[in-house]
């Protein structure tokens, strides 16, 4: 027997069950993963609250965590047992004590890279990799912004905007997550409460504004994201915080220079095994180096049957950086 979350209908997190179960054997090409941390994502929310709605109920949830290959099936040749594994892109369940998980979706862990580290930054920093590696090449000197800067997701985009020699302009929403921001490496930043996100990013710009824009807010910080960009720039809108992007005017992207918008996630850009190889090693060469640090605070650690608790904290912007669930 086995313990996981579930739930079995959408709503707030209060619909999070802590349940037993016993784990399937796996299947050819499947592994057992025993968990050791659990990564918490802003999109695990959405699926909670039916925003994206999972194929049947009940249903597990999150996509991600790092622990020990426990058992394999008769296929699998990319891992064995008693390996350190991490993943980002497995079937809904990671809230779980075990997990099974295709092969193709497990990357090996260095042993410099703890088992918090990598939950903690997985998929937020594969993420990063594809926003600013692959959907917009970042060049170094080249300034740009990006949203929630203080997130999971910002944090690491802030360091990585640092090692690539870019000037990070990020969003937040207080004083506290202004200077986080900073210290990890944004070249300035706007608080969203109490500054014109458009006006303050022209100033700092010289009236230039930037070539790209990286969205995760949607539909509170659409337009603003819009009025950021240069002409011809590149509005990369890759989640919903506060809301789904609708009603969307066409014409908007020609009236303000010819704009491009894009909607990525990061199934679109890592596909195969040997494209998660490629963009994990990217990651984990900036993790062991200590360019990108993921220091996860004690209290945003939740023991795992503490799920419900731990999305009230997320949902309410209580917290810094990334979190974590425990087995």
């Amino acid at each position: 027997m086995s313990n996981r979350i579930q739930y079995r209908r959408h709503g707030g997190p209060e619909v999070l069950e802590w349940t037993s179960f016993t784990p399937p054997a796996p299947g050819d090409h499947e592994v057992v993963v025993e968990n050791k941390a659990i990564g918490i994502n802003y999109i695990d929310t959405y699926f909670r609250s039916g925003l994206y709605p999972p194929p049947s109920l009940p249903a597990g949830l999150g996509s991600e965590a790092a622990g020990i290959v426990v058992s394999t099936g008769r296929a699998v040749r990319r891992v064995s047992p008693g390996d350190r594994v991490v993943y980002a892109q497995s079937a809904a369940g990671a809230y779980s004590e075990s997990h099974i998980v295709h092969e193709d979706r497990l990357a090996i862990l260095p042993d410099a890279i703890s088992f918090e580290q990598a939950a903690a930054s997985f998929l937020k920093g594969l993420t990063v990799q594809y926003l600013l590696r692959q959907t917009y090449q970042i060049k170094a000197g080249e300034t740009f912004l990006f949203h929630a800067a203080a997130g999971g997701v910002g944090l690491i985009a802030c360091q990585w905007a640092k090692a690539l020699g870019a000037k990070l302009i990020g969003t937040v929403g207080s004083a506290e997550k202004a200077e986080a921001a900073r210290q990890a490496g944004a070249w300035a930043t706007i608080n969203y409460r109490e500054e014109d996100i458009a006006a303050r990013l022209s100033e700092l710009t010289d009236g230039q504004k930037v070539p790209v824009v990286y969205d995760s807010v949607g539909k509170d910080t659409w337009q603003a994201s819009l009025d950021c960009l240069q002409r011809r720039g590149l509005m990369v809108s890759f989640g919903n915080a506060s809301g789904p992007v609708t009603g969307v005017d066409l014409g908007i992207l020609t009236r303000k220079g010819s704009l491009f918008v894009t909607r990525p996630s990061l199934f679109g850009y890592i596909t195969t095994p040997e494209e998660l190889d490629a963009a994990s090693h990217e990651l984990f060469t900036l993790l062991a180096s200590g360019a990108i640090k993921t220091e996860v605070p004690e209290n945003q650690k939740f023991a795992l049957k503490d799920a419900a608790l731990a999305h009230q904290q997320l949902e309410s912007r209580a917290t810094r950086g990334s979190c974590l669930l425990i087995p």
